[in-house]
């Protein structure tokens, strides 16, 4: 069988696969308009039968970013349908007197209410009348509308009115989120924007599944990654997409673990730096998740791996802001027209800034099957440095200060502004353009060392390979965590898990390789945000001592417990992580290209260029060089050096002594 991985970026769509015993990769241009244009055109170029394909897809994501969704319906009880507009009343921008807010992705007219109502007990005590259902779905009909998003009140205590409400409304054609089934916890507001979010992309995405299913054999064997760092099978993406808005990024937080275990190096802060956008993420020991997420400044309650995305990236414009000073981002080139060097492009870019300091090899970008375009690139920093009035050096060495600043602070969010101090971390970086980038970065947060895997422009594609299936149930409870009732926790958790097993079985996983985990939301009473904690037998001092770690105080407060987790994980055969030919410190002569000069801090320096190819265990590349192979280039500074592990992994440090 062919192993297949498929990571859809904003500029190219990566592939990393195992075919006739031999790990090869695969990087296409993306195809903004249909992305599975790219994925099917990257399975022709492979071929082969029987594939094993895990796939991170960024259909939702888009979908909402674009607001290019279905037209969507939300149903509720009578009086609370503007709940998804009302939202939390905050205001984004406190200080803009003329601020509007977007337009909300259901108009007004399309947001029903129901005379039902079920109380904070679980108990009904308004009954839904099939005459207002019947009313309800004349009016979608007249309105066209595509998909509905229903959340009734304390629906995660009692589901009934929803459950009738899907049955009804999926009778008649229409593609249905119930809330109780997407997020079966408090909080209507974030359920309620979650189901609705998963409605609106559940018909692209349901396309898009079904397009790349019917065009790939019987015999292929095809998931989806989620946001959790799990796969699912694409009939459970096409329910609930609203699982995969993460889809891309997972994949390489989850790769990033594997390697890292397999070399010992378990504390890591994940740097992707792709065409886009650079996310970032903090591993101590285990994947960090979330159940806090914003995506176009939606609140999304379902459970991810912890990421922090910033807007910068290969592909970042530069340009000069109203004040008349220069800056990088968030707007992308994106695959078309891309950078100015892909040859269609007139914006600036942190790509081009790359190739126009030495940096960028050009005929060796893609393994030599792309050609940059040097002469345009020159032709572009010459006319806007006299446009802005900058020098065209400063200029390019100005863009790639701007972007490792805001990369620099992203990094800084997640470990510094959390109680974690980065100097305890190795940065492993990846994506097209991390190696270009990483050590700079290193060097201004103190981190002691840089870790390249092979092939880092693909290493998302990759990750996929290494992920498990993993799906994620709650419920809310609200008990006194200091009264512990355990026989009422032990209940729930057993129905939970009872629920988390038939599911995962149903995903094709063996029984022996399924493994649940608990966890639980806690708080201390009056407080309005919730930590979330393994359960055990020392829950509670757990519990202290995690408050205690990010915010820096402990109190003699009751704990709440707020909702239980299950997270049930199916084991999958994942492939081996192979070693690579020993050699001698000082790299072969087949592994040196040429010389050639590179700019840095304004000074042109003679620098060697190596191919990765070619570089063996234990060799030891001292800067400045450029490492060269087909999905990404690395930089390796004046002061810096860069040894080859057993694993092919480039480690990158400061040499000079004092760091």
């Amino acid at each position: 069988m062919i192993k297949i991985g498929v990571d859809t970026g904003g500029t190219f769509t990566d592939f990393v696969f195992k075919k006739d015993g031999k790990w090869q990769i695969l990087k296409v241009l993306s195809t903004p308009d249909d992305p599975s244009k790219a994925v099917l055109k990257g399975l022709r170029i492979i071929g082969g039968k029987n594939r094993d394909i895990t796939h991170g897809s960024t259909v939702a994501t888009n979908t909402v970013l674009e607001r290019k969704g279905a037209k969507t319906a939300f149903i509720t009880n009578e009086g609370f349908e503007d709940i998804i507009y009302i939202g939390r009343q905050e205001r984004k921008e406190l200080y803009n007197l003329f601020y509007k807010r977007p337009p909300n992705l259901i108009p007004e007219e399309l947001r029903f209410g129901i005379k039902c109502r079920i109380n904070a007990k679980g108990e009904i005590i308004q009954d839904l009348r099939e005459e207002d259902i019947q009313l309800v779905i004349e009016k979608l009909k007249k309105h066209k509308v595509e998909s509905v998003a229903v959340s009734f009140l304390f629906s995660f205590l009692n589901p009934e009115h929803e459950k009738i409400f899907k049955k009804r409304l999926l009778s008649e054609g229409f593609y249905v989120s119930v809330s109780h089934e997407i997020v079966p916890e408090f909080r209507e507001y974030e359920r309620s924007i979650t189901t609705v979010i998963n409605s609106y992309v559940m018909p692209k995405m349901d396309r898009y599944l079904k397009n790349i299913k019917s065009s790939i054999s019987e015999n292929d064997k095809f998931r989806i990654i989620q946001s959790n760092g799990g796969v699912i099978s694409p009939e459970t993406a096409s329910k609930e997409p609203v699982r995969t808005v993460l889809s891309g990024p997972a994949g390489g937080v989850v790769g990033a673990l594997t390697l890292g275990k397999k070399i010992s190096k378990e504390k890591l802060i994940t740097f992707d730096m792709g065409g886009t956008s650079t996310d970032v993420s903090l591993i101590n020991r285990e994947v960090p998740f979330s159940t806090e997420l914003k995506i176009s400044d939606y609140p999304l309650k379902i459970p991810v791996i912890d990421i922090h995305t910033v807007g910068a990236g290969g592909g970042s414009i530069a340009y000069l802001d109203e004040g008349g000073s220069l800056n990088v981002g968030p707007e992308s080139a994106g695959a078309d027209p891309g950078p100015v060097c892909y040859g269609k492009g007139e914006n600036l870019t942190v790509t081009d800034a790359n190739l126009y300091l030495g940096r960028l090899i050009p005929e060796y970008f893609l393994g030599g099957n792309m050609e940059l375009d040097i002469d345009r690139v020159n032709f572009y920093f010459d006319y806007y440095s006299k446009k802005w009035r900058i020098e065209p050096l400063k200029l390019a060495e100005g863009i790639l200060q701007i972007a490792n600043i805001k990369m620099e602070k992203a990094i800084r969010v997640i470990s510094v502004e959390r109680g974690y101090d980065p100097r305890e971390f190795s940065l492993f970086t990846f994506g097209g353009a991390g190696g270009l980038h990483a050590s700079f970065l290193a060097e201004n947060l103190k981190i002691p060392e840089v870790i390249v895997p092979k092939n880092p422009g693909i290493f998302s594609a990759f990750g996929m390979l290494m992920a498990d299936v993993i799906k994620d149930y709650s419920l809310t409870v609200m008990i006194n965590g200091n009264k512990q009732d355990l026989p009422h926790i032990e209940k729930i958790f057993e129905m939970l898990e009872k629920k988390a097993f038939d599911e995962l079985i149903s995903e094709g996983i063996d029984k022996n390789s399924v493994r649940l985990d608990r966890y639980m939301d806690l708080r201390y009473k009056g407080q309005s945000f919730e930590i979330v904690i393994p359960f055990s037998e020392n829950f509670i001092e757990e519990f202290h001592k995690e408050h205690k770690r990010i915010y820096g105080y402990r109190s003699d407060k009751d704990i709440e417990i707020v909702n239980l987790r299950v997270r049930a994980v199916g084991k999958t055969e994942k492939p081996d992580i192979e070693k690579i030919e020993i050699g001698m410190e000082k790299p072969e002569e087949d592994s040196l290209i040429s010389y050639k000069e590179v700019i840095f801090e304004g000074k042109k320096i003679k620098t060697a260029v190596y191919n990765r190819e070619n570089l063996k265990a234990g060799n030891v590349v001292k800067g400045p060089s450029v490492i060269v192979e087909y999905s990404s280039t690395v930089v390796v500074p004046p002061l810096f050096e860069a040894y080859v592990d057993n694993y092919g992994n480039l480690i990158l440090k400061n040499n000079d002594g004092k760091k």
